[in-house]
């Protein structure tokens, strides 16, 4: 039996890899969990699954939930979030907390030797070579949750190692796939917010929108499969059934489908290497009908070419990359910064770390360059908006 850790446990990923455990009961359980303040929450799945450990963001909070719940230990801030991934006895950590937040706390799990069902792809944006290395140092294994990573993970298992030649991320093309450049100036959060194929998280989702979400996946890619950055393309596939694609040596493309429910990918990673009977539905081909795909355009979406611009770079520019995307997206959602804003911050923040590009080396290098980023990227929100306000006016094209 698995026995799980759940950073994020009141997150879209969090809930779901509880939904597949509720029904799996006999091949995996809970021993810990860490949220946010999502403590209604928190407190059903506390109820449900009796973990040993909890961790929350405030102290308060766990003061208050111990009194509620006596016979479970609760921690707060990055030490009960560091504990729960390093309990002694949890098997498996799935990291699904959203951005650079479980950065920290996922490596402690790679360093401890946990299995890692990594759903936070900030992780090896910002650290990847660490990560990868520390991975191979501990023994841990690595095994993506992202329907993507997760299907070029199953589509890899078909050939001998080493005989693949490229990997291809599907991308839906989020609401504006079919909008002209001139129509993304007036774009809302609402309407960002408004996915065709897929129900995520706030952040997830606007990066979907500006393809931010596939520049962060080529990264992503690059560090877990060892693959060089011109060996990793993205195709955009509207109806998001196919989540990846292998070509090998001979010219076989090996695809992976299946329906579009994250639960589908979080029980294949806690089944590996067997595969569990789904109780999560099955994808018909008859009533799909068609599948189509088309190329990317970077105009409208340049984040995906900044993001390869930041692999390319190396050392800490991927950390600052993800760090201003972070913040612009925040900036965003709150009204503050306008749509077309979300690329010109980052491509602004990008510039000025390329300029004094610095090394990697720890785990606090990464985190002092996703602070840095994020220091800078606020530095820009003032004139960013402002430039918003005169783009949308037309005053600068």
């Amino acid at each position: 039996m698995k026995k799980l850790a759940i950073l994020g446990s009141t997150g879209s990923i969090g809930t779901a890899t509880l939904d597949v455990v509720r029904h799996f009961p006999d091949r995996c359980g809970v021993v810990a969990l860490a949220a946010g303040r999502n403590l209604a929450l928190l407190q059903e799945q506390i109820a449900q699954f009796r973990p040993q450990v909890v961790a929350v963001a405030e102290a308060e909070a766990a003061a208050a939930l111990a009194r509620q719940f006596p016979e479970v230990v609760f921690l707060s801030g990055e030490e009960g979030r560091l504990a729960v991934a390093t309990h002694p006895e949890v098997t498996t950590v799935v990291s699904a907390f959203v951005g650079a937040l479980g950065l920290p706390a996922t490596y402690a799990a790679v360093k401890a030797g946990k299995e890692l069902l990594l759903a936070n792809k900030e992780t090896l944006v910002v650290a990847g070579t660490l990560m990868m290395a520390e991975a191979q140092r501990s023994g841990s294994r690595i095994i993506p949750v992202d329907s993507e990573h997760n299907g070029l993970f199953q589509a890899l298992q078909v050939g001998p190692l080493g005989s693949a030649r490229r990997l291809i991320l599907t991308a839906s093309g989020g609401p504006f796939r079919t909008r002209s450049f001139a129509e993304l100036a007036n774009v809302t959060p609402q309407e960002a917010l408004a996915h065709p194929t897929w129900r995520m998280g706030a952040k997830i989702t606007v990066d979907s929108a500006t393809m931010m979400n596939k520049g962060l996946e080529i990264i992503e890619a690059h560090h877990l499969f060892a693959f060089p950055p011109e060996a990793i393309d993205v195709v955009v596939h509207p109806e998001s059934r196919v989540h990846a694609l292998v070509e090998y040596a001979d010219g076989t493309l090996i695809a992976q489908l299946s329906v579009n429910d994250m639960r589908a990918p979080i029980m294949y990673a806690l089944a590996f290497p067997e595969r569990w009977a789904t109780p999560f539905g099955r994808l018909d081909l008859i009533a799909l009908g068609a599948l189509h795909f088309e190329a990317p355009d970077l105009q409208r979406f340049p984040c995906l070419g900044l993001a390869r611009q930041a692999l390319q770079a190396g050392g800490t520019a991927p950390a600052v990359l993800n760090a201003a995307n972070e913040v612009a997206v925040e900036l965003f959602l709150a009204g503050r910064l306008p749509f077309l804003g979300i690329a010109e911050l980052v491509r602004r923040v990008l510039e000025e770390e390329l300029e004094h590009l610095g090394e990697v080396r720890s785990l606090e290098d990464a985190l002092a360059a996703d602070r840095r980023g994020r220091q800078r990227a606020w530095a820009w929100a003032t004139s960013l908006a402002r430039w918003g306000r005169k783009n949308n006016a037309g005053e600068l094209g």
